[in-house]
């Protein structure tokens, strides 16, 4: 039989972020595979380390995975509540994106600067203050 490839769909930072997505893509006929959930299951705090919990479709199930997935998924907002904008394209499809190049940023994720990743043209941007 031949192996089956992956589309990794999302990585998010806790198992229970997940849930809700998958619970989705499943209702829409998708098979869903979670790697690293039981991992974070039981030490959540090696979550940046680890890359979070990642959602994998099959790779034949990307492009209708992805519609759904984008309808579901929140971006980064200001504190008045308004999607922020990529400074590049524009589109208010900000996400928070953590690059941990640094050794230090890898055993205390929480020092890394927040930085947000845009969906749609993947430019990297600092976050701001309002």
């Amino acid at each position: 039989m031949k192996q089956q490839e992956f589309h990794i769909l999302g990585s998010f930072e806790y198992a229970a972020e997940v849930q809700v997505i998958k619970a989705k893509l499943e209702s829409e006929g998708i098979p869903v595979f979670l790697l690293n959930e039981n991992t974070l299951n039981s030490d959540p705090l090696i979550s940046h380390a680890i890359g979070g919990v990642q959602i994998q479709v099959y790779t034949k199930d990307k492009d209708r995975a992805q519609e759904i997935f984008d309808e579901l998924r929140t971006y980064a907002v200001d504190d008045s509540g308004q999607p922020l904008p990529c400074p590049n394209c524009k589109r208010p499809r900000l996400e928070a994106y953590y690059q941990k190049e640094k050794w230090i940023y890898r055993l205390f994720p929480f020092f890394e600067p927040k930085k947000y990743r845009c969906t749609h043209c993947q430019f990297i941007t600092r976050a701001t203050s309002n």
